[in-house]
């Protein structure tokens, strides 16, 4: 009776393991349903890489896109120079690049493609507690930046010590500075060399008496409190770029692959259209013509 009952429970067992790993037609149709979703979930996903000064204006425009397409994500993968967005557009590693440099002859490998998107003014900002400075002549600038001003009080401010923040020589803002204002004068020893435009910013927000450049949309849109300077007394705004009074801007261009996906062809037409073109002059931006 034993060897009968342990017969049983085994072909019990045996069939029921059958049971479980068989395959019906049906369940091949719907594994082939899931994994198509799964594909086709993951074709709507946008990489982009953009260098520090052009994370602004891209994020600003995926947000918008996004907010019209919402079967589409777009992901940032962070990049602190545009080198390294365009490397990673080379690498197949990023559908979209931002880059504040035009492509050079030696990272152009024939499969990609450049187009300018916009102008972003460059702004001169102090923090929100200097009292009393609202415009710089160029030679004041370039002695602030050189260290022969060192103090607020030199420039009809208040009693404090200038903090100066600067950004790498190779980097888009401070050749602009140096083109307009700095020439080649050594800059002081005692700036403060922060490597991302952001950290600048957070830094120039939370450091009493300093002062930085960086981009003029970027304050706007995030509504930061910090004092606009007005150099040689032209206040920074794309009226007085437009009309050739303002000189310090800088050009922002994208870059993708010539065979783009569909959904990243998509979002670039979403980007030269009125609609982004309009959404760029909302928020500081001058579109490229």
């Amino acid at each position: 009776m034993k060897k009968i009952a342990q017969s049983t429970i085994i072909g019990i067992i045996f069939f029921g393991m059958c049971g479980c790993n068989s395959v019906k037609p049906t369940d091949l149709t719907n594994s082939n349903q899931v994994t198509n979703q799964a594909d086709s979930q993951a074709q709507k996903i946008i990489k982009i890489g953009a260098s520090s000064s052009t994370v602004t204006v891209l994020k600003l425009l995926a947000q918008a896109y996004q907010s019209q397409n919402k079967t589409v994500k777009i992901e940032f993968i962070s990049n602190s120079q545009s080198e390294g967005a365009i490397a990673a557009l080379n690498n197949d590693i990023i559908d979209i690049a931002g880059s504040s440099k035009k492509l050079k002859p030696e990272e152009d490998n024939g499969k990609i493609e450049y187009r300018e998107l916009a102008q972003d003014l460059l702004l001169v900002a102090t923090h929100n507690s200097v009292k009393g400075v609202n415009n710089l002549s160029p030679k004041q600038l370039k002695a602030i930046y050189k260290g022969d001003i060192t103090n607020w009080r030199e420039l009809g401010g208040t009693d404090a010590k200038i903090i100066v923040l600067d950004r790498p020589e190779d980097e888009s803002a401070k050749k602009l500075l140096r083109k307009y204002y700095l020439g080649e004068d050594k800059t002081t020893i005692k700036a403060v060399i922060l490597n991302k435009e952001g950290e600048l910013i957070e830094t120039l927000q939370s450091t009493p008496n300093s002062i930085g450049a960086f981009s003029l949309a970027s304050s706007l849109i995030n509504q930061l409190p910090v004092n606009h300077l007005s150099l040689n007394g032209v206040v920074p705004k794309a009226q007085n770029f437009a009309s050739g009074q303002y000189k310090m801007v800088r050009d922002i261009g994208i870059l993708w692959d010539k065979t783009p996906s569909a959904p990243t062809q998509d979002f670039i037409d979403f980007i030269f259209s009125k609609e982004g073109k309009k959404l760029l002059e909302e928020n500081g931006f001058v579109p490229a013509k």
